[in-house]
């Protein structure tokens, strides 16, 4: 995958079944910069203010979600 347009449409197909990791909107650099060393970017998404002062991190593997959420534990 290498256009933005391919990454989009790739993530479409796998985000109603992926692997939600909230997390408190102060560390969202934090995680993004661990997304973005760890993953490919078709693999994680980010919405932002899906609750009060809370982000949701998307992740299309359930191994992916399972290892943000140790490093998420250890910064919140």
């Amino acid at each position: 995958m290498e256009t933005p347009q391919e990454i989009s449409e790739y993530k479409m197909r796998w985000k109603s079944n992926g692997f939600a990791v909230p997390i408190h909107s102060d560390i969202d650099w934090q995680c993004k910069d661990w997304c973005r060393k760890n993953l490919k970017r078709w693999e994680w998404s980010m919405t932002a203010y899906t609750d009060v002062y809370e982000h949701t991190f998307l992740f299309e593997k359930e191994q992916h979600a399972k290892e943000f959420t140790k490093i998420w534990s250890r910064l919140h």
